[in-house]
């Protein structure tokens, strides 16, 4: 289980101790202190490639039951399949062998209140428009199999045969698995 964020062991601050960065970097020197290099390379052990959003609720790794050098992880928001989604499978696979794919959303998410206009309203406010897409959603359900689909269909990937997709609970901490698209 995903522990609150008040008990995380990060130094505490005083409000006027720095910045949050300053309060990462201290926390970095004290887990350095007892780091042991665990002599594993970029390869992931499970061979899998995991893509989520990027909400802060979402403890992949406790969720899923996986250790450091277990997998990829892939993070955005939303946890879209977007180009860059692609290109990092793409890498993950041709350049260091993971085999299945694995897609997280998760229930609340942020993207769902979203539409493109959010886009819009930060080219009018700027001067200039975001080359990106917002892919926001309004049914995550369906949000997953696009995604599937986009995986299964890119022509860089070498392995499109294990990619399953899911929706987290962020109030029970439950995968529901998602069957793709027909």
């Amino acid at each position: 289980m995903s522990t609150p964020a008040s008990a995380h062991s990060a130094p505490s601050a005083a409000p006027d101790a720095g910045t949050v960065t300053d309060r990462l970097v201290e926390a970095n020197r004290a887990y350095a202190g007892e780091f042991t290099d665990p002599g594993m390379d970029a390869r992931p052990v499970l061979k899998v490639a995991v893509v989520a959003c990027m909400d802060a609720r979402l403890d992949l790794h406790a969720a899923l039951g996986l250790e450091l050098g277990d997998c990829h992880t892939i993070r955005n928001a939303g946890g879209v399949v977007t180009d860059d989604v692609i290109r990092s499978l793409t890498i993950s696979q041709r350049a260091l062998g993971t085999r299945s794919v694995v897609l997280v959303h998760h229930t609340g998410c942020g993207l769902e209140q979203l539409t493109e206009d959010f886009r819009h309203d930060i080219e009018r406010e700027v001067g200039q428009r975001p080359a990106w897409a917002v892919e926001a959603f309004r049914d995550v359900d369906q949000d997953v199999r696009q995604s599937m689909q986009r995986v299964r269909t890119s022509p860089f990937l070498l392995s499109t045969e294990d990619v399953r997709g899911f929706v987290f609970d962020v109030k029970t901490g439950l995968l529901r698995e998602i069957t793709p698209a027909v």
